[in-house]
């Protein structure tokens, strides 16, 4: 009981950190009247993704795993892109930079016991499991949209794409952490769902506004 209470603790305070980023983006976003990507956004994340690494380490959970891996260089990315990164000191750069290689070598050097633990989860079917490594893909794509778009326009920015994946894969996840019986996935995720609608709709509504001015 002690360790479901420690391992969900984590998992929470996870999500507590993105449902933080998304409050915190929102409220920015509803006074300007446009969309923003504030710098606390990034650091919002990168705090989330870390925890959530752990979180699914735990859980045995893979699908959590790999869509954290996608996602956190992105989000260091982003913190440069806002002169956070270079405010950092050296260890904690070092740190930030080297936990999820470190992560990955742990795996590699478990071997095949930890590749059956995450791989082959009596818990988790493998059709469920494959379901969720697809949601978390496909939600974690909108980072890799995000940072392609940026990259593009040579600043951070989350562009209405961002929005639309986010709110796809975002109803995935729900209903795998439905199917997991995950309170964590689902409050995490249906937290996030008004946030990322009401996004598409203040991006839609700024993207009519700017092709009425011009």
């Amino acid at each position: 009981m002690k360790e479901y209470l420690l391992v969900t603790g984590v998992g929470l305070l996870a999500q507590g950190f993105f449902s933080l980023r998304m409050l915190h983006q929102w409220i920015k976003t509803e006074r300007a009247k446009k969309i923003i990507s504030p710098s606390l956004f990034w650091v919002f994340s990168i705090c989330g993704a870390y925890l959530l690494m752990l979180y699914g380490w735990l859980r045995n959970d893979f699908a959590i795993i790999l869509g954290q891996f996608i996602s956190y260089y992105i989000y260091l990315w982003n913190l440069k892109a806002n002169g956070i990164w270079q405010k950092c000191v050296l260890p904690l750069r070092l740190v930030l930079l080297l936990t999820p290689p470190a992560a990955a070598v742990s795996l590699a050097l478990g071997g095949a016991d930890i590749a059956q633990t995450l791989f082959k989860n009596p818990d988790i079917p493998l059709p469920l499991l494959v379901f969720g490594c697809i949601s978390q893909a496909l939600f974690t794509l909108r980072f890799v949209y995000q940072w392609w778009y940026s990259s593009r326009h040579h600043v951070s920015v989350l562009p209405l794409g961002f929005w639309g994946i986010s709110l796809t894969g975002s109803v995935l996840i729900c209903l795998y952490g439905v199917l997991r019986l995950d309170i964590v996935l689902i409050l995490g995720q249906a937290l996030g769902l008004a946030a990322y609608a009401r996004n598409i709709m203040i991006g839609l509504k700024s993207a009519r506004s700017s092709s009425k001015r011009s």
